[in-house]
Order: C-alpha cells, then sequence, then structure tokens
C-alpha cells in the first residue's frame, strides 16, 4: 500500500502533538448525519466545505483521505417534503436514492476548491463479508487513491435490506480502515469527546485517551449524541474504535467542528491506542468482517481445546449444529451456555454433519472414508471472540 512516511505538519496552536496523527499518511475520516445536516434535513453547506477544507489540507500535504460519510438519507428528507428521518425501509431507501446525488454532488464541488476528484464508493454488508467482494473493495478503493482521487465511502441504503445492512457508518469506517491499512482512523460527530457519562451531566468528565480496556471501565456511552437524523451513537463509536484498533490503527474520536484541529495532530476528543501487535488481515477479517451462517454447540473438552490449546475444532466435540451453511462459510463455535467463543471457516455442509458429531476422525476415515479423516474447523481458520 505504499511507504509509512508522515505528511501532517507539527506545528499546532499549544505546541504539543499526537505522533499517532502527525506520522499518518493513509487517513480515514467518518463523519455522521448530524454533523453534516440540519435538524430537519438538507445539507449544511457551510459544515461540509469546512470538513472538505480539513482534508484538502491534509491531501495538499501528499496524505492519502478516505471518507465515510452519512446524510444520504437526511439530505433527501427536505426534498421530498418529509419532516423526519422515515421509520420504514422503502421510505429510507428512497430518501437514500434522492439524497446520494445531492451529497456526493455537494462533495464534488468542495473538493474542486482544491483541485480535488471524488469517487462515490457505495458497499453493502457483503462487500466487507464475502471475501471476494472484500479484495474487490479493495482494488476499488486503492486505485481511487493511486489516482489521487479522494473516495467518498456511505452504506448503500437504496439497496440494503434490514438483515444486511450495518445500520450505522461507524462500523463501516472502522472496517475501510482496515481495509486499505490506514495508519489512523477518525471519527467525527457531535460530542467533543469520550466521556465517562452524558457530558451534558454533573459528574461526567473528558477521557483523552484509551490504552486498553480497564480506561473504559466505569463509562457509561448510552444516550449521547444528537438523535434525529443518525443512527449511530457513542456506543457504536466505541465499537468502531475497538474494531481499528484491534487491526493496530490508533483512533482519535472527536467532534465535527475540531476536525482540522485533530488532523492537525492537537490534543482535542479523545485518542484510542492501537494494540502492539496487528493482527492478519484473514484473522481480522474472519473476526469483524463476517456473518456467521449457523452456529455449531461445542462440548466442554471441545471448548478447552479451542480456546486453552488453540486446537482445530474435531466432530468428537460437537453436540449440535444450527443453520444452513456450505463448506467454507464462517460459523460461529459456542459452549455450552450458547456463548460464541470463537468463528471459523467450516470444512463441511451443514446437512452432513449431524451424522459426524461426536465421532473421532479415525472412526469416521474407517467408516466413510479418508475425505472424512479432516477437521470440521481448522485452528489456522479459527480466531477467539
Amino acid at each position: 500500500m505504499g511507504t509509512r512516511a508522515g505528511c501532517s505538519r507539527t506545528n499546532t496552536q499549544n505546541g504539543r502533538v499526537r505522533e499517532a496523527v502527525t506520522t499518518a499518511r493513509r487517513v480515514v475520516v467518518k463523519i455522521g448525519s448530524s454533523s453534516l445536516t440540519t435538524a430537519t434535513g438538507g445539507l449544511a453547506t457551510d459544515r461540509v466545505d469546512t470538513l472538505v477544507d480539513a482534508l484538502g489540507a491534509l491531501t495538499a500535504r501528499g496524505c492519502e483521505v478516505v471518507l465515510v460519510s452519512s446524510g444520504a438519507i437526511a439530505a433527501g428528507l427536505a426534498p421530498l417534503g418529509l419532516s423526519r428521518r422515515p421509520r420504514d425501509l422503502a421510505t429510507q431507501q428512497a430518501a437514500a436514492s434522492v439524497g446520494q446525488g445531492l451529497l456526493i454532488g455537494r462533495y464534488a464541488a468542495s473538493f474542486a476548491r482544491h483541485e480535488r476528484t471524488v469517487g462515490q464508493v457505495l458497499l453493502t454488508v457483503d462487500d466487507v463479508t464475502r471475501r471476494a467482494h472484500y479484495r474487490n473493495a479493495y482494488r476499488t478503493l486503492r486505485k481511487l487513491l493511486d489516482l489521487r482521487a479522494v473516495p467518498i465511502v456511505n452504506e448503500n441504503d437504496t439497496v440494503a435490506t434490514e438483515e444486511i445492512r450495518f445500520g450505522d457508518n461507524d462500523r463501516l469506517a472502522a472496517l475501510v480502515a482496515a481495509l486499505v491499512h490506514a495508519d489512523l482512523l477518525v471519527l467525527l460527530s457531535d460530542v467533543d469527546a469520550l466521556w465517562t457519562g452524558d457530558p451534558t451531566r454533573p459528574g461526567s468528565t473528558r477521557i483523552t485517551e484509551v490504552r486498553d480496556e480497564r480506561d473504559l471501565v466505569g463509562v457509561n456511552v448510552g444516550g449521547v449524541g444528537r438523535a434525529g437524523v443518525g443512527t449511530g451513537g457513542m456506543v457504536t463509536k466505541v465499537e468502531a474504535a475497538r474494531i481499528a484498533t484491534g487491526f493496530g490503527i490508533p483512533v482519535v474520536l472527536t467532534a465535527a467542528p475540531l476536525a482540522p484541529a485533530a488532523l492537525r495532530g492537537e490534543e482535542v476528543g479523545t485518542l484510542f491506542h492501537p494494540v502492539a501487535q496487528r493482527p492478519t488481515a484473514r484473522l481480522f477479517w474472519l473476526a469483524h468482517a463476517t456473518a456467521p451462517r449457523g452456529r455449531l454447540h461445542l462440548d466442554p473438552g471441545a471448548v478447552q481445546a479451542v480456546v486453552d490449546r488453540r486446537k482445530s475444532l474435531l466432530p468428537a466435540g460437537i453436540t449440535a449444529v444450527d443453520g444452513a451453511f456450505t463448506a467454507g462459510d464462517p460459523v460461529d463455535l459456542v459452549d455450552t451456555a450458547g456463548d460464541p467463543v470463537a468463528r471459523g471457516l467450516v470444512n463441511y455442509d451443514a446437512v452432513e454433519l449431524p451424522g459426524l458429531l461426536g465421532r473421532s476422525t479415525s472412526e469416521l476415515a474407517a467408516a466413510l472414508g479418508p475425505a472424512y479423516e479432516r477437521e470440521v474447523v481448522h485452528r489456522d481458520d479459527l480466531v477467539l471472540l
């Protein structure tokens, strides 16, 4: 994906900078609907221009920028005479159909002031959960960056159904950041940072850095953020930060008006530090970018073998099978309480497994042939949850 030389300036108003920001060469920025639109719907062009000016400054210094932008449904409300975000899927899709064109048109005009071309990339869950689609999305984004264009990513709300949608763009942004091997993810919302509780209530304090899960103990993120036009909240942003930092990508969470300062490396918002060791892209994809097609119920011995000893899953340790999956599909491995402990790529079709449960691989090979002397899930195709 290229070198990792930094492209951000380090001179800031307070003289202190975040090195994780100033050394980033490839940056993914996500902005929510509430930060781009008015309360009644419609794009706030001044907000779009302020964001684009900050991103344009980054590209002028040699950074690669990917923008994950909500706002299509919200932008389509006013033109369709809708006073609030619709609840039914069909009207949401209609609003997205109208609003997406307005959104990308506004971005195109604004980025043109910085002599930058934008490219629209609309994704569904399938595009990041199916391996072939995942590679396709990567190639498109990579080529746009190679051509010095700014990819603008959004969920394809016009075709997504309730069963196959992200539900918010925070998780999408984290997956895109991993997809392009970003050096930094910036999550912009209407709240200036992560707080221990509702920032409007006494006793809540701002969290400047999150180094690991211990820094999140006692943090109540429910109900924070403006309602009405968006779908996300602080919960989804913290979860997105977990996903991105788990892939070794630092995350800055702050309010949209503070984007210029955040992208200069100033100590605004909350910085989530990445894990020390980045997992392989394949295991990351398996853990965070797949939707399980079924469940394999494990006995206690199999749970211990998979979780504690990192062994492959054999037929003898499975007690039941749920779902209609085929060989190669992702499935969740669950313990006796029904809680997922791992996810893996299964080597059998769902219809084959019931006759194999509780039997050793040597017994199966003797009875059914050598093709059945194999693991149900190989340890190289398995990730702990």
